[in-house]
């Protein structure tokens, strides 16, 4: 697939890519990333389960002996997360990265829906922790192997370091945009736990991500 082929996002990669046109579907990711940390870090004992940097230096604190954290819960997030970017990269290595979209968000739905359901039922920090790990590690997985510019969907450090030393367009428009997504889902995932509660929190995050299946899936089948 040639760089030309842009989409409706082709204002954002005017220079061209192979998948400039999962742009939008990896935005919504951002945002859904936003979401699950809000319920990781506020629900389950300041944890991270997108964020791995975080929890890099919260196992080092905890074992630090810092109050409030739980090396434990860190390491469980790291290793679960670790896990499933395991399998999302290792998974049918023959077929292209845009392709893999849509099933492999699939199967981060089906780790969020086991999630939503271990804390809908009250079964503790680890049911709920390590299913929403793994599914970050299948998403990062796949946007690694999409390898669109500026558009990680979890990290951000390397982000803001490119937005300020160097601010031009169109990259520093897919960075603020970017940054912008992570922070509303943040905002939005610490309303909406705060008030209704984090199961509502798990499934809008279950929601984005069968949007972002279908759309994948369907963007898949018009690129044959």
């Amino acid at each position: 697939m040639s760089g030309a082929r842009r989409g409706p996002a082709g204002w954002l990669y005017p220079e061209g890519h192979p998948h400039a046109h999962l742009a939008p579907l990896l935005l919504v990711l951002t945002f859904a990333s936003g979401l699950v940390d809000a319920v990781s870090f506020l629900g389950l004992g300041r944890v991270f389960v997108a964020n791995m940097t975080g929890n890099v230096v919260f196992l080092g604190f905890a074992l630090a002996g810092t109050g409030g954290l739980s090396a434990p819960a860190s390491a469980t997030a790291l290793a679960a997360f670790t896990g499933g970017a395991l399998l999302g990269g290792r998974w049918r290595r023959d077929t292209g990265a845009a392709r893999l979209l849509s099933p492999l968000v699939a199967g981060q739905a089906g780790l969020v829906g086991v999630a939503l359901a271990a804390q809908a039922w009250g079964l503790g920090r680890y049911a709920v922790l390590v299913p929403l790990a793994a599914g970050m590690g299948l998403q990062n997985a796949v946007v690694h192997r999409l390898g669109v510019p500026d558009l990680t969907t979890t990290v951000l450090t390397r982000t803001l370091t490119g937005l300020a030393a160097d601010p031009l367009y169109p990259a520093a428009l897919r960075r603020g945009l970017s940054v912008v997504a992570l922070a509303c889902g943040a905002l939005a995932g610490a309303l909406v736990h705060a008030g209704p509660g984090p199961v509502w929190v798990l499934g809008a995050v279950l929601v984005l991500l069968a949007a972002v299946g279908v759309a994948a899936c369907r963007s898949g089948r018009s690129a044959v």
